[in-house]
């Protein structure tokens, strides 16, 4: 079953890291976010990847072009013979990847439908290339067969920004809350989806994914909500970039389920 990851955005509120590179190879304990997000799909047994590709896509195939070299020692044999002998085998040796551009300003749904050509069967899995999550892959697959509609969105509980206070009529604080967790459900990516759902996207650059086609299944009943009560955390700005390396390099990094949790600042 392929993995589809949208790795289009510009990662403008994060433009410290992104200005030079596209937002999926923002680097989270010296890897890129992508890598964390496709090691999560593989450690469940999904390991064919179709990353739909806009801003700074070249330097996304420039990293895959080059994985073997940069993770593996190696033996390079110059001049008319050129070779490579590798000495090591990485742990994605079975990863297939295919690298599609779907434009530099399509909109998510958009790079859904121009990527869909590289799908094989009637189900796949689509999620973004910024959010990192211990999500259960089969147990979300399951949940998705079983209701039987066309999609199944992942979706967790969001934590406020800010702390949250009950005022009286008088301005007396009743009660403060730090930042707390919501009683509603938000979006978290992690998409489950059969291939009627490219029906409900409209051609060229301008479909998000978020807006009419997501709206339109919930109004033909044909998208449930897998609820993850796990971690689920996206890279959207520096000050998140820095919390994610933080957890990383503290060992805390519950996304990192196919580590042990008491080395994972070390995996790999």
């Amino acid at each position: 079953m392929n993995v589809l990851i949208l790795c289009g955005g510009k990662g403008s509120r994060m433009r410290e890291e992104s200005e030079f590179k596209p937002k999926p190879l923002v680097e989270v304990g010296g890897r890129p976010v992508l890598w964390h997000i496709m090691k999560l799909y593989a450690h469940h047994g999904f390991r064919d990847f179709v990353l739909a590709l806009g801003y700074k896509g070249n330097l996304i195939k420039e990293y895959f072009l080059n994985y073997d070299v940069l993770n593996n020692d190696c033996t390079i044999r110059l001049g008319s013979q050129q070779s490579i002998e590798y000495h090591d085998a990485h742990e994605e040796q079975d990863f297939q990847v295919v690298l599609a551009d779907t434009g530099a300003d399509a909109l998510t749904g958009s790079r859904v439908k121009k990527a869909a050509k590289y799908i094989g069967g009637d189900t796949f899995m689509v999620t973004y290339g910024d959010g990192v999550s211990d999500v259960n892959i089969p147990q979300l697959l399951a949940f998705h067969r079983a209701h039987g509609k066309l999609a199944t969105m992942t979706t967790v509980r969001p934590t406020s920004r800010f702390g949250l206070l009950d005022v009286d009529a008088e301005g007396r604080i009743l009660t403060f809350a730090e930042k707390p967790t919501m009683d509603t459900w938000a979006n978290a990516g992690f998409f489950v989806f059969e291939r009627g759902v490219l029906d409900y996207v409209d051609d060229g650059d301008l479909c998000a994914l978020e807006d009419e086609p997501l709206k339109r299944l919930v109004q033909d009943k044909q998208i449930a909500a897998y609820r993850h009560e796990g971690f689920f955390y996206a890279m959207d700005t520096y000050r998140e970039y820095l919390h994610l390396n933080a957890l990383w390099d503290r060992g805390e990094a519950q996304w990192a389920v196919w580590a042990k949790r008491s080395a994972v600042a070390h995996v790999l």
